[in-house]
């Protein structure tokens, strides 16, 4: 298992673009980014080339064949965090500590309702001001949340 402190779960994603983004911010940010399968994408060369990910090698993500086989490593990964529009707790109330795992749903549909009744103790939201807007793009989510633990770790280490 990685030795990285933050980690970015995509659980069943839809669109290789959107993978390849939030792939390309964890490379940027040393995070270690998880594939949750079925994923709706070929992880093939040309497939990858074709959603402009040229990056790839080195965002070596890790990639599990379902749910139940990555929730079993789940605890040895820190403290998770389940985004979902529906919780109640914003992710800027959230206190993330250096080992976190922050896990996302699938583009269409977004956490399954399983994980997100399960998980609802450990969910948060990214608030929107205007009603008409029912989510955020995938990749925008994770650089969010991804930055936001970066943030509160930086401020923990300045004296």
């Amino acid at each position: 298992m990685s030795s990285r402190k933050l980690h970015v779960v995509l659980v069943y994603p839809e669109i290789p673009g959107n993978a390849g983004n939030a792939g390309r911010t964890c490379l940027a940010t040393d995070t270690q980014l998880h594939l949750v399968e079925p994923l709706g994408f070929s992880l093939e060369d040309r497939y990858l080339r074709r959603a402009g990910l040229d990056y790839w090698p080195h965002v070596q993500p890790v990639i599990w064949p379902s749910w139940e086989a990555f929730e079993e490593v789940l605890p040895e990964l820190g403290k998770a965090f389940f985004f979902t529009a529906e919780a109640q707790r914003s992710y800027w109330q959230a206190d993330y500590p250096d080992r976190s795992a922050l896990i996302f749903g699938r583009e269409g549909s977004g956490l399954p309702p399983e994980l997100k009744a399960a998980y609802r103790h450990r969910s948060v939201s990214i608030p929107m001001k205007s009603c008409a807007v029912r989510s955020l793009n995938l990749s925008t989510s994770v650089a969010l949340g991804v930055y936001e633990a970066q943030r509160q770790a930086a401020a923990r280490e300045t004296p």
